[in-house]
């Protein structure tokens, strides 16, 4: 067969070294992991409670990295829990009117978008609702302009009229969105393709069609050409660990027995029940985690324990792929959450994952507001140079961090502060890893909206095509870190800058690139770059691949897990991985008792589950032409996306199937669309198992 069907279940009663079979050099651990029943207290230095009670979640003593004070302990209680953040400054753009003086201005946008809205007044020709989205952005636009304090009140009116959600006030009033979309109306060009990505993306309905890529014109973007010989180099036959995690998720206000099964937002917390039952729960969150929530404490550091007895440790280094921080509502979140996620979690990453350097990408969820990155040229564009600073608390914040805990120099902490939070380095070995804020093609990112035909507004993709070149020119091989995967189904970023980024892969693969690494989705996934942005994709023109990471956090309907990768230690191509996962679905059994935790179990050897069938060297590695031969192996054999499928959900009982021949073309159509162009051309509605 080409999968080993039964690798999950075979896992518990065979050795890892059987499992990775005789190509497999690197030594492994324990084939399962049980997790103690009884909280780890030593993983920080004190509590604000009993940290071994079994009804409550630990609640540690984090330090804040830049101040030297800790994080109080009402920022996350679980049963007091913020309504907004008040503490943090709100950034406006300049306009001449405060609030005070623009109350009748308000009034008369809001009177013109209602109006302007109302399917009784004609006029607007064929591309009626399109038109009408328009000129309501026009409207608001000139209120932002004229008077920017006053966005979040019209917005809050027009969320409240056409009941767009039952917490306006908390979601777009100042001291939440309101600020942003008011930077976003000011500087976008609402009338052309802003407003039209802007329709498409965030008005109900979608309004607007989604305009095409704009042209790309890569004339003299790369300061030298091609090799002729860009090839990459031959195996050495030495071997490396590296570990990937990725979309850990840590809620520090979960709450054991909370409603798991609640109507809206983030479950698991005291202050969230179902409506239909709001006196009564219904289905109570368990201790370790369930299906619809985000991590608790306890089984972050189940996890977190289970790593180095499953994979056998000693990394050479580890990359972390984004996304620290749970999916709370916006009114929840605030500055000091993200902070303190990130402080306590690369802190628990330093301790329990060995002496190898960790290398880590922002996720969408690592900011306040919540995927919100504005490029640094905004100040210069609305006048004032703070707007382009606003998010320096956090580029600095994780800096700081990652210095502090050596995985970076003081020159590279610097270069991240400097952008957005992403950093290049040049190890020693002879690979330079280098990452990105996804952020900025991230289509939830409200300023990604500014100046959108424009591909790379924000510089990002021009750090990271320089690098590239640093790297060619030093005969070094990169690894390319980001978050917000640039393809699969086209439905997480945007166009423009994706379309970019792929040119870019193209440009510097083989030869340069050895691996591209996401997250995000929170399944394991893979999407394929070929040559001549894939005009003919095939084995021949597969270029290069990026590996999509399970995540720690079960949610949506999902198990939890990470991956090991087998690393040849001098042209750091992947030669094979490894990938565990523990059973969401048994965590309620073990509530009522502390003998032991989470069982942490081996799933499935990537080389002997995809490639059995594929005639391939066994010292050849896993790049992009043996991923096209997998995928040449699903459309022989259709059957065995759904084994594909298994995975993707980290063998979750609650993944469904894949077994139609639209869901098996749509998914092979997927892994061979590295960029949101190619993935949007692929059938829609297949590309989540949750």
């Amino acid at each position: 067969m080409l999968f080993a069907a039964a690798a999950a279940a075979a896992a518990a009663a065979l050795s890892l070294a059987a499992l990775a079979g005789a190509q497999s050099s690197v030594a492994l651990g324990n084939a399962t992991f049980v997790a103690p029943g009884v909280f780890p207290t030593a993983a920080f230095d004190s509590y604000y409670n009993n940290a071994t009670a079994t009804d409550e979640q630990p609640q540690p003593v984090v330090t804040n990295i830049l101040t030297g004070q800790p994080f109080p302990l009402a920022l996350t209680d679980p049963n007091n829990i913020p309504v907004n953040d008040t503490a943090d400054p709100r950034t406006f753009p300049p306009s001449p009117l405060p609030p005070s003086l623009a109350s009748p201005l308000v009034q008369s946008a809001f009177a013109q978008i209602v109006s302007i809205a109302n399917p009784n007044n004609t006029g607007w020709g064929n591309n009626s609702n399109c038109a009408r989205c328009l000129a309501g952005l026009e409207v608001a636009k000139a209120l932002a302009l004229a008077s920017s304090q006053s966005v979040p009140t019209l917005a809050v009116e027009l969320c409240n009229y056409f009941k767009i959600s039952t917490t306006c006030e908390q979601t777009y009033g100042v001291l939440a969105l309101g600020q942003v979309l008011a930077q976003v109306l000011a500087a976008a060009d609402v009338a052309g393709y802003d407003g039209q990505n802007i329709c498409n993306n965030f008005v109900s309905g979608a309004p607007c069609a989604l305009p095409p890529p704009s042209p790309l014109n890569m004339t003299g973007y790369f300061a030298k050409p091609k090799p002729a010989n860009a090839t990459a180099p031959a195996p050495s036959g030495e071997r490396v660990k590296v570990l990937h995690i990725s979309d850990f998720h840590l809620d520090a206000r979960y709450a054991n027995g909370a409603e798991a099964n609640c109507t809206t937002s983030q479950c698991c917390r005291a202050n969230n029940n179902n409506v239909h039952s709001p006196d009564q729960v219904l289905l109570p969150a368990p201790r370790f985690g369930t299906f619809t929530c985000d991590v608790p404490y306890s089984l972050g550091l189940a996890a977190l324990q289970a790593i180095p007895a499953v994979t056998g440790a000693a990394f050479d280094f580890t990359i972390f792929t984004g996304d620290l921080v749970s999916h709370d509502p916006e009114n929840e979140l605030s500055q000091s959450l993200i902070e303190y996620t990130e402080a306590s979690l690369y802190s628990l990453y330093k301790k329990y994952l060995g002496s190898g350097p960790l290398y880590a990408a922002i996720g969408n969820h690592d900011s306040y507001n919540q995927a919100e990155d504005a490029p640094l040229a905004l100040g210069d564009q609305l006048g004032q140079a703070n707007l382009s600073t606003q998010f320096s608390w956090n580029y600095d914040t994780l800096a700081a961090l990652w210095e502090a805990d050596d995985w970076i120099s003081s020159d590279v902490a610097a270069q991240a502060r400097a952008h957005y939070g992403a950093y290049s380095v040049a190890r020693p070995d002879g690979l330079r890893i280098i990452t990105l804020n996804t952020d900025l093609w991230y289509k939830a990112n409200y300023f990604n909206y500014i100046n959108m035909t424009k591909s790379d507004p924000s510089g990002m993709l021009r750090f990271v095509a320089d690098e590239l070149q640093a790297a060619e020119d030093a005969g070094e091989r990169a690894w390319i870190i980001g978050h917000v995967l640039s393809g699969w189904d086209g439905s997480n970023p945007l166009n423009n800058p994706t379309n970019l980024f792929y040119q870019i892969v193209d440009r510097y693969s083989p030869h340069v690139v050895a691996a591209i690494f996401f997250g995000h989705t929170h399944e394991d996934q893979f999407q394929i770059f070929y040559a001549n942005n894939a005009t003919n994709a095939s084995a021949a023109s597969a270029a290069a691949v990026a590996w999509i990471a399970p995540s720690i956090t079960p949610l949506t309907n999902l198990n939890s897990g990470f991956r090991m990768y087998e690393v040849d230690g001098k042209t750091f191509d992947i030669l094979d991985a490894h990938t565990w996962y523990t059973n969401v679905s048994t965590f309620p059994a073990l509530d009522n008792q502390t003998a032991v935790g989470p069982t942490f179990h081996y799933e499935y050897n990537t080389r002997q589950a995809y490639g059995t069938n594929i005639s391939w060297p066994a010292t050849a590695p896993l790049n992009a032409t043996w991923w096209h031969r997998v995928t040449e192996q699903f459309e022989q054999h259709p059957a065995l996306v759904q084994q594909f499928t298994t995975y993707q959900g980290k063998s979750s009982v609650l993944s469904p199937n894949c077994t139609s021949d639209l869901c098996v073309a749509a998914k092979i159509c997927y892994m061979r669309s590295g960029s949101a162009p190619l993935g949007k051309l692929c059938t829609q509605g297949f590309g989540s198992v949750q």
